[in-house]
């Protein structure tokens, strides 16, 4: 019988796989997260939503080998990335694939100049130094951010060290890139200048992007997958449309875009858009293409 990792090398889109995980925190009473089966595949923007405390960043720490490698505990089921099965293979090694943004960017810089900040990843990886100064540099120009290379990282405004702290990862050339509500320090006008960052990054270099998320108004119209989580369990796992249109959703409490939530008010009134919007700007045009038909 082939083992999981070799089962995942046949599926080629696939990029993440859990098979009914489950894990718990040394000295937990019960799971962090339980039962989780979940496919996400290669070049997909995928949201990661739920309420507080119901193991979104547990199950973000699977994937980098976090779990079960720094945290100990108890970890069962299986989980493969970029076709290494995680228990199996060191942090060291996960780091070549996944990449890991905190939530506070102040939580993973640490060095006197954003650029050594850029190239700490690289270092201990011993990448030959021409081939570092090449990935730095471009990691700086990607992000927007080279001008503030010789800056001190705490210097800077949130939204600067935000895009600091992805160069760092996206430096490492993962397949993955994890989010870890990476704006929730940030006012709108700052957010939607990460999300349009992470966007680039999936739509033009085709990284993998998972980003957990509670501001779906302004994430959704990147997203292609959405996940949501409650209690430790995935109670919803499809594209947006479908989940938010969801009376499960609703029931959780996930905070549905305001232009899909309009879209339910409209159809209960007897106004149909035809589809479902995820930003203003959608809804907004096909309300228009409502009232004409009207």
């Amino acid at each position: 019988m082939k083992g999981f990792a070799n089962e995942m090398a046949d599926e080629i889109l696939a990029v993440i796989e859990t098979r009914n995980l489950t894990y718990m925190y040394p000295g937990a009473t019960k799971p962090a997260i339980e039962d989780v089966s979940i496919t996400i595949e290669r070049g997909e923007f995928a949201i990661l939503t739920g309420p507080s405390g119901c193991g979104k960043t547990t199950l973000c720490r699977c994937f980098n080998g976090l779990i079960p490698h720094f945290y100990g505990g108890k970890l069962e089921g299986d989980v493969a990335v970029a076709d290494l099965k995680v228990v199996e293979h060191s942090i060291y090694e996960l780091a070549r694939h996944v990449g890991l943004v905190f939530q506070n960017p102040e939580n993973q810089l640490f060095a006197l100049s954003v650029e050594k900040d850029v190239a700490f990843g690289l270092e201990n990886l011993a990448v030959p130094r021409e081939d570092m100064r090449k990935r730095v540099d471009w990691a700086l120009q990607i992000t927007g951010i080279q001008e503030l290379s010789e800056r001190s990282p705490h210097e800077l405004s949130g939204g600067q060290q935000q895009r600091v702290a992805i160069a760092c990862v996206l430096a490492m050339q993962p397949d993955v890139m994890i989010l870890d509500e990476p704006t929730s320090f940030l006012d709108p006008a700052g957010a939607q200048k990460i999300f349009e960052v992470i966007n680039d990054l999936n739509k033009n270099l085709g990284i993998t992007i998972i980003l957990v998320e509670h501001r779906l108004d302004l994430a959704s119209k990147y997203a292609n997958h959405v996940i949501v989580m409650d209690k430790g369990k995935v109670m919803l796992d499809d594209e947006p449309r479908r989940v938010f249109t969801s009376e499960k959703a609703r029931l959780i409490g996930v905070g549905v875009p305001k232009a899909t939530r309009l879209y339910q008010i409209l159809g209960e009134s007897g106004v149909h858009l035809g589809r479902v919007p995820v930003t203003s700007e959608e809804a907004s045009i096909l309300l228009r293409e409502a009232l004409k038909r009207d």
